[in-house]
């Protein structure tokens, strides 16, 4: 997934950042609200992640005028503000959830996960798919009953498909779903990432519509 972070706290920001990637996603990451209005209109993000106290104003009302102007992307809150007003406050204004500091990686990484799958329409961690058992929450994989190892982009590139199931998506769209602002990437990346999850899933998992891009191939 792309992910833009809001967070003004390095520390925090940095172990947050360091966090998602490992998981496999990309990662946007801006320290203040007009940063992050100029991030949004600039690129489709699959979620976001918000801090409440800025340096140049309150995350509540940059996320309430997402969803006035009929932005439906999922946010998180992450904030030290801890009473339930808070939190209600955070939820009507349109959060998906809310997370107060300070929190484990591990639960922030299965949130994201939690709200990602409800988005996609299964909140079910585990799916099947052409002798595949995945589950989304463990991120592992069984082929006809036997682990499969993955690397994170692999994961990340195979989950996009698993999200969007028959959809077709161009390069440019799967580029955007592994790789950061700052991130160089080869010409040839997207293909070697498809060719390494066909040869560890299946040569069928992932059909190519040539020049066009690529879909989930049929269960």
């Amino acid at each position: 997934m792309r992910i833009l972070l809001i967070e003004d706290d390095t520390i925090l920001g940095t172990a947050v950042r360091d966090q998602i990637a490992s998981d496999g996603h990309s990662v946007d990451w801006v320290t203040r609200l007009d940063e992050a209005g100029a991030s949004v209109r600039s690129t489709g993000y699959d979620l976001v992640l918000l801090d409440l106290m800025l340096p140049d104003g309150r995350g509540i009302g940059f996320l309430k005028s997402l969803r006035s102007g009929g932005d439906v992307t999922p946010v998180i809150i992450m904030t030290a503000l801890d009473q339930v007003s808070d939190r209600i406050e955070g939820l009507n204004a349109g959060a998906d959830d809310y997370l107060v500091k300070p929190f484990d990686l591990a639960e922030l990484s299965a949130r994201i996960g939690s709200v990602a799958r409800r988005y996609s329409g299964n909140p079910n961690p585990i799916v099947t798919h052409a002798g595949l058992e995945i589950d989304l929450a463990a991120r592992s994989i069984l082929r006809d009953g036997k682990p499969v190892q993955l690397t994170a982009r692999e994961w990340a590139l195979f989950e996009a498909f698993l999200s969007r199931p028959g959809q077709l998506l161009s390069k440019a769209q799967l580029e955007e779903k592994l790789y950061a602002f700052d991130a160089e990437v080869e010409s040839n990346t997207i293909e070697v990432h498809v060719s390494r999850l066909r040869k560890k899933l299946g040569a069928h998992v992932i059909e190519t519509e040539r020049g066009l891009g690529y879909r989930l191939g049929k269960a």
